[in-house]
């Protein structure tokens, strides 16, 4: 049995009176891919926050690999092990895609590689997500599926353990999608990355992840193996909706 990567236990974050999430509990498994799902307002991109370091928690606990990381500045979780993808990316269009991925890499795992070393992770992460790695290559003229390559590509410099990807699928057509999640799905099996995966688009996200957790108003609602939540009345009323039933029929279709 794989052992436990993360533990994130009681996880809470208050914003004042308002409590974004609310004794969130769940444990992602050494080379797992794990979707977050749920609801505009959910707690997904809080919950993400609170474990990268953007945020301190309230209450409950963060641990990977045992070690506590709730409360940790965002470098110091970066160099521990955790990287993670935004849902705009913002890459420096004055550098070159090497350049962009290079910079990503000194402040990663591995603490201030040298200037040799860091282009080479940004090389192998650039050919890893298929973009050009050579040194002429520019962002100007990357699409919206460039971009989110490019911001993947950054954060896999950074040599990860756990990869959050925050909205990976967004502003993409059908078969960039389906380019894109299978993407995640070789980083895990080529680079052993367990992932953390928050998205909406349920088609492309159920293809891949092997259990899923679904939030409601910063509470955890259900989790577990994609059909069985694609299948749980609370997880169909509050988000999946009228949606259900092709899921259903396509994760049925993949699994049968």
């Amino acid at each position: 049995m794989p052992s436990r990567l993360l533990s994130v236990h009681d996880l809470t974050k208050a914003f004042g009176g308002f409590i974004a999430v609310n004794r969130v509990s769940f444990d992602v498994a050494e080379g797992e891919i794990l979707g977050l799902i749920g609801p505009n307002g959910s707690g997904k991109s809080t919950t993400f926050n609170l474990i990268a370091g953007a945020l301190a928690p309230s209450a409950g606990s963060i641990r990977l690999r045992e070690r506590e990381i709730g409360g940790l500045y965002a470098n110091r979780v970066a160099h521990l092990g955790v990287g993670r993808t935004y849902q705009i990316p913002r890459p420096f269009r004055k550098l070159s895609l090497v350049e962009n991925v290079a910079l990503a890499a000194y402040y990663g795992q591995a603490g201030q590689p040298s200037r040799e070393r860091a282009y080479q992770q940004a090389r192998d992460a650039l050919e890893l997500v298929k973009l050009p790695s050579e040194d002429a290559a520019r962002v100007d003229g990357l699409g919206a599926a460039g971009l989110k390559k490019l911001e993947l590509a950054r954060a896999l410099a950074t040599q990860p353990q756990l990869l959050l990807a925050d909205e990976s699928l967004g502003g993409l057509d059908e078969q960039e999608m389906n380019q894109a999640a299978d993407m995640l799905s070789g980083i895990r099996d080529r680079r052993g990355i367990t992932i953390i995966w928050v998205e909406h688009i349920m088609g492309a996200l159920m293809r891949v992840v092997d259990r899923c957790v679904v939030l409601d108003h910063g509470e955890v609602i259900a989790q577990g193996k994609p059909q069985e939540v694609a299948h749980d009345p609370k997880v169909i009323e509050v988000y999946l909706g009228t949606d259900a039933r092709q899921l259903q029929s396509d994760i049925a279709a993949r699994t049968g």
